[in-house]
């Protein structure tokens, strides 16, 4: 609507914006912060260092779930 309008501000804040839709929808989805999401690769970084050696994958990757059980609505 904003690009078929006969307003030029609008039209070319349209255009800018037409760029950088597919980082803004994501965004609006799923509401999360980088701070938070450095946080979760930071602890599984953590993790990964605690359980060097192991050779077991799989319980690896139930210990991530087991941590970030998601947040209750």
């Amino acid at each position: 609507m904003a690009l078929s309008s006969a307003i030029e501000p609008l039209v070319r804040f349209a255009k800018r914006l037409k760029l950088y839709w597919r980082g803004i929808l994501p965004r609006m989805r799923w509401p999360m912060h980088i701070g938070q999401l450095e946080g979760i690769n930071n602890r599984i970084k953590v993790m990964k260092c605690m359980a060097y050696g192991y050779r077991d994958s799989d319980f690896f990757f139930l210990k991530i779930k087991a941590a970030f059980p998601g947040n209750p609505r």
